[in-house]
C-alpha cells in the first residue's frame, strides 16, 4: 500500500504547521510552526489558557505589552513541540513604520530569551511592505531572522531577496480567491492556479540567481495546490489540510527542484521601482492591504478578550 501523501510530502518539502493549536502540532509533528494574529486569537480562546492569559493581562503595563506577552507565551509552548522555527508576528499596526517594527521585533526576541527560547529558534513575521522589508534588512544584520508574510507579488519577492531575509511566505489561496472573484468561469485547476504559478516563478527565480532566502508556500485552499508545489523549500499547512493529506494515499511526484544558480543576482530595486511595480499589480495591492486590515481587526478582538480577562 502506498504511503500517505503527507509522509511523502515530508521527504520533498519541510512541512510547517500553520496553527497555534498545540494538539494539532502534537498530532502532525511538523518541523516548524507559524502563527499570526488570527491564529493567536484562536489559540487564546482555548479554555485551558484563560487563567494564564488573565494573569498576563493583569500584569501588563499596557495593551501592546499584553499582546506581545500572549504571542510569546503561545510561541514558547509551540517551541517545545517542534525542532525548528516558530514564527511570531509583529503588530499589523506597525506595517508601515520601519522603526516601530524594529523595536517590536527586538522586544519579542527579548521576551523569548526570558522564556529560555533562543533567537535562532524564532522567525519574526513582518508584512512585506517596503517599510517592513527595510526593517527585516536591519534585523537580519543583527542576527534576528525574519519571515516576510502577506507576499502576493514578484516585486515583493525580489525586494525580500535583496534584503537577505531568511524566509518568505508567498500566499497561494488568497491569490486564487482574487482571481476567482474577477473571473469566476476560468479554469484554475492544477498548474492553472495563479497562486501556484506565482510561487513557482519565485522559487525558480531564487534558485536560478543563488538567493539563500527560503520559499515557504502558504495560505492553501485545497490539497491540490499543496501537491502542485511538492519540492518547494517549505510549505505551511493548516491542520484541516494536514489531516486530509495524512488520510490520502497515492504516488506523489516532486514538482519543484532546487537547481543550481545560473546567473548572478540583478541590481536591487529602488523604493520607487518597488512601489510602482506593486501599484501595477491590483491583486497584490488589494490583498496586501486587506491582509493587514484583517490582522489588525483580529488584534483588536484579542485586545477586547484580554481586557475582559483583566477585569474578571
Amino acid at each position: 500500500m502506498a504511503k500517505d501523501l503527507l509522509s511523502q510530502l515530508k521527504t520533498m518539502s519541510t512541512v510547517v504547521a500553520d496553527t497555534g493549536d498545540i494538539d494539532a502540532i502534537r498530532r502532525f509533528e511538523p518541523t516548524d510552526a507559524t502563527t499570526n494574529p488570527s491564529l493567536i486569537l484562536q489559540a487564546a480562546q482555548h479554555e485551558g489558557r484563560r487563567e494564564r492569559l488573565a494573569g498576563i493581562a493583569r500584569h501588563a503595563t499596557h495593551m501592546d505589552d499584553a499582546l506581545d506577552a500572549v504571542a510569546v507565551e503561545i510561541g514558547s509552548e509551540i517551541s517545545q513541540l517542534v525542532p525548528g522555527y516558530v514564527s511570531t508576528e509583529v503588530s499589523a499596526r506597525d506595517s508601515f513604520d520601519t522603526e516601530a517594527t524594529l523595536a517590536r521585533a527586538r522586544s519579542l526576541i527579548a521576551r523569548y530569551a526570558q522564556q529560555g527560547v533562543g533567537a535562532e529558534r524564532i522567525l519574526i513575521k513582518i508584512a512585506a511592505t517596503w517599510e517592513g522589508i527595510q526593517a527585516a534588512r536591519q534585523l537580519e544584520r543583527e542576527g534576528i531572522r525574519c519571515n516576510l508574510t502577506l507576499l502576493f507579488s514578484f516585486a515583493q519577492a525580489q525586494a525580500c531577496a535583496d534584503a537577505g531575509v531568511t524566509l518568505i511566505s508567498p500566499f497561494v489561496g488568497r491569490i486564487l480567491d482574487w482571481h476567482r472573484a474577477q473571473w469566476p468561469e476560468a479554469d484554475y485547476s492544477g498548474d492553472n492556479d495563479p497562486g501556484v504559478k506565482s510561487v513557482k516563478r519565485i522559487h525558480e527565480y531564487y534558485k536560478g540567481h543563488g538567493y539563500k532566502t527560503i520559499v515557504m508556500g502558504a495560505s492553501f485552499r485545497n490539497q491540490e495546490e499543496i501537491l502542485a508545489l511538492a519540492g518547494c523549500d517549505r510549505l505551511t499547512i493548516s491542520p484541516a489540510l494536514l489531516s486530509e493529506l495524512a488520510e490520502s494515499h497515492g504516488s506523489l511526484e516532486r514538482r519543484l527542484t532546487a537547481t543550481e544558480a545560473e546567473t548572478s543576482p540583478p541590481e536591487p530595486q529602488s523604493e520607487a521601482e518597488f512601489r510602482w511595480e506593486l501599484n501595477e499589480d491590483p491583486m497584490a495591492t488589494e490583498k496586501l492591504a486587506e491582509g493587514i486590515r484583517r490582522f489588525a481587526d483580529d488584534q483588536r478582538k484579542l485586545e477586547t478578550l484580554l481586557s475582559k480577562l483583566r477585569q474578571a
